[in-house]
């Protein structure tokens, strides 16, 4: 038995003082398919059970730019697969025997009115639980998984839980999704899911635990979180526009302009973004093989225009 055995990479990211910020990256293409956790293979879009031509179909979703995630929750059928195609923002029950057919559909962009889909109503909230993968995501993932599933039901929240498969940074576990919100979250545990389930219900990030939002790139996500600190610090409940530019992300400094709009006021905010260095585990494999650099985003300062 190795010393890491008893580490974990999530505990060693909190303690490298490895950010949350700026770590919400995630494709907006997403189709999630419901399989027993069980069956799970390190992949995150592939089980142990599945035979080749679904597989195969399978990649070559993922290959034309579709993420595809597995998701499970208690209860569910083994022989017919939810699937939630986002950002379209509709779900479909399809039959095992008939998956390879739909997910062809979907491949060729065909018309899927033949399978039944049904509008989403509902945000979903996606926890990693992929123990297969890291075990941070066994040990942290499942137990804020089974607050999230227990608080909605109890509270009767307007929100579908599911376990996932691999969403990202398995250093910042336990990680969740947020549909069509398009938010990512980490570290939750579980004291911090009613507070983040109730801010998501009024449609605003949790700040505690925000990795930023996924359509933005990592400067961005950091000057957006700094700028919703800054409006909070102030009693400011506001929307937000995050200035984009095409080649964000790519050099080692950026200054980025939010816009913020409040019931009864408005304004701007300049955010100086740069890079710096953290000796970190990526995940618990590496734990080994030890700490290394990485560069990460962060705020250097934050001022209103």
């Amino acid at each position: 038995m190795s010393a890491s055995d008893h580490q974990f990479c999530s505990i060693e990211s909190l303690r490298a003082g490895d950010p949350l910020a700026g770590t919400g990256t995630h494709v907006a293409s997403n189709l999630l398919i419901s399989w027993p956790r069980p069956k799970w293979s390190r992949s995150l879009r592939l089980a142990v059970d599945m035979d080749e031509e679904l597989s195969q179909q399978i990649e070559r979703l993922a290959a034309g730019g579709r993420r595809v995630n597995l998701i499970d929750r208690r209860g569910w059928s083994a022989c017919s697969h939810r699937i939630y195609q986002l950002p379209e923002g509709r779900y479909f029950d399809v039959d095992r025997s008939d998956l390879v057919a739909f997910l062809a559909a979907v491949e060729s962009g065909s018309d899927l009115a033949s399978w039944s889909g049904t509008p989403m109503k509902q945000s979903l909230v996606l926890c990693c639980t992929h123990g297969k993968k890291d075990k941070c995501c066994a040990k942290f993932g499942y137990a804020a998984y089974r607050e999230l599933a227990a608080t909605v039901n109890d509270r009767d929240l307007p929100f579908e839980v599911w376990e996932s498969s691999h969403l990202g940074g398995c250093r910042l576990s336990a990680s969740v999704m947020v549909f069509p919100a398009m938010r990512k979250y980490g570290r939750v545990a579980p004291e911090h899911v009613l507070p983040l389930l109730e801010h998501e219900a009024e449609g605003v990030p949790y700040l505690p635990c925000y990795r930023g939002h996924s359509q933005l790139s990592q400067p961005q996500q950091c000057a957006e979180i700094a700028a919703l600190e800054w409006l909070s610090e102030r009693r400011i409940t506001a929307r937000l526009t995050v200035e984009t530019k095409p080649d964000s992300g790519k050099g080692e400094a950026e200054t980025v302009r939010v816009d913020w709009m409040a019931a009864d006021a408005a304004g701007a905010l300049i955010v100086e973004c740069g890079t710096t260095e953290v000796m970190r585990v990526d995940t618990c494999a590496d734990l080994d093989e030890g700490p290394t650099p990485s560069l990460c985003w962060k705020v250097n300062n934050i001022r209103p225009l």
